[in-house]
Parts: C-alpha cells; sequence; structure tokens
C-alpha cells in the first residue's frame, strides 16, 4: 500500500503515456487539452495586413459541385483549412460549427481539406456538422497558401486578411461575433 501512495504520480504520470501511446485514445485526449487551450483568435494590426487580390481558387464541395473563391469576392469570408486526422482541427470543429450556424445567411464559410470525399464525408455524418466542406482543385491563391493545420483566414469585403489564425482556437466567442458583426456593416 505504501508503495502506491509513494509512486502515485508516476504511475499517473505512466498510465497517460501508455494512454497516448494507444491511437484509440490519443486523440480524444489530444482534443480535449486543445480545447482547454484554445482562445478567441487576435485581429491583425490594419499595418501588417495582406490584403487578397486574387480570388481565384476552383474548389469542389463534397457534393461534386464546383465553386470558385471568386464567388465570394466582396463578402466577408471565413475559411478553415484542417483535416480529420488533425486533434487541434477536431477541437476547434464545434466553435466552427456554432460560427457557421448563426452566420451561415450573411457570412461565407469554405472548410478546406485536401483528403478523399469519401472520408471527408464520413467525419461530417459522424459529427453531424452541417459547414459546408471543399477539396481544392487548384492551388491557394499566394495569401492563403499555408502548411499548417489548422489554419484560419477572416477576410473583410475589400479583401483584407483580418485574422490568420494556425492552430486551434475558440471561434464562436463575443470577440469573433463582435468582428464578423463590424465587417457586415462595413
Amino acid at each position: 500500500m505504501s508503495f502506491l501512495k509513494k509512486n502515485k504520480g508516476n504511475l499517473v504520470f505512466v498510465l497517460l503515456l501508455v494512454l497516448m501511446i494507444i491511437p484509440q485514445t490519443r486523440t480524444p485526449i489530444q482534443v480535449f487539452v486543445q480545447r482547454i487551450f484554445s482562445f478567441n483568435p487576435s485581429e491583425i494590426s490594419e499595418e501588417k495586413r495582406d490584403v487578397l487580390h486574387d480570388f481565384d481558387w476552383e474548389l469542389s464541395h463534397i457534393d461534386g459541385e464546383i465553386q470558385n473563391l471568386k464567388s465570394s469576392k466582396g463578402k466577408v469570408i471565413v475559411i478553415n483549412v484542417w483535416a480529420t486526422w488533425c486533434p487541434p482541427c477536431i477541437a476547434e470543429m464545434p466553435s466552427l460549427q456554432s460560427l457557421y450556424t448563426e452566420y451561415q445567411d450573411t457570412v461565407d464559410f469554405y472548410f478546406i481539406s485536401q483528403e478523399s470525399q469519401e472520408k471527408l464525408d464520413r467525419f461530417m455524418r459522424k459529427n453531424k456538422y452541417t459547414f459546408p466542406v471543399y477539396i481544392p482543385q487548384t492551388d491557394a491563391p499566394e495569401q492563403l497558401f499555408t502548411r499548417a493545420l489548422p489554419t484560419t483566414y477572416v477576410i473583410a469585403k475589400d479583401g483584407s486578411v483580418i485574422i490568420q489564425k494556425k492552430g486551434a482556437a475558440d471561434w464562436n466567442g463575443e470577440m469573433m461575433h463582435g468582428v464578423l458583426n463590424r465587417l457586415l456593416k462595413e
């Protein structure tokens, strides 16, 4: 009994280590930790903002319909680059779904993944997500090119990149609502 009391911390550490090695338990643990440490994204200062001039980006919706980002020029846009296997991506999805649900009629949303249509469709159905998912058919415009997952952009009507956040964030907070509401009025 005294062995367990003396080594309780070590045993907990070893248990967590074992759980992190097992793929079926690793992802849920990583998602949980990411959600704890996800905060509101911050705006880029005006002098450091990129402006998107080239909106030409052909995308295929997971239902097969082809769309081009050009159709959203002059609108407020939220673009999320993600993957189904990425724990930080999975961690932020509920807040992005909530944001989409609230702003889907006024903001153009693009959730972009390089994965197969079947895998994306299965993930969406399993999690009951309704946001629009696209697979890129051409290269992203230079200002939207990223290798980091997840990366989320918020773009104003004039093409200014207001937010560029790499890593998980809480997208459904008051700050984000304030940003979108302000951009919609501009």
